[in-house]
């Protein structure tokens, strides 16, 4: 049993589950916060201020997700 949950994991971690549904997450964050800014009527600094947030955090998000992840130097040869 302890195998099979080791595998599972070593797939999970291969594939990058939990970070890619967190990717699509935040985008679909940042295009609900596009789709409120761009329907304000005469947006604000407050406003503004808000959205540049949510935006610049995406680039932070994704560039840790690039950066992270398994390294495929070290796997087993098959």
């Amino acid at each position: 049993m302890k195998a099979a949950w080791l595998g599972w994991a070593e797939v999970m971690d291969a594939w990058r589950v939990v970070p890619r549904l967190l990717m699509l997450l935040y985008g679909y964050i940042c295009w609900m916060t596009w789709q409120w800014f761009t329907a304000l009527p005469d947006p604000g600094g407050e406003q503004s201020a808000f959205a540049a947030v949510i935006w610049g955090a995406a680039a932070v998000w994704w560039g840790h997700y690039v950066k992270t992840g398994r390294d495929w130097a070290d796997a087993p040869k098959s």
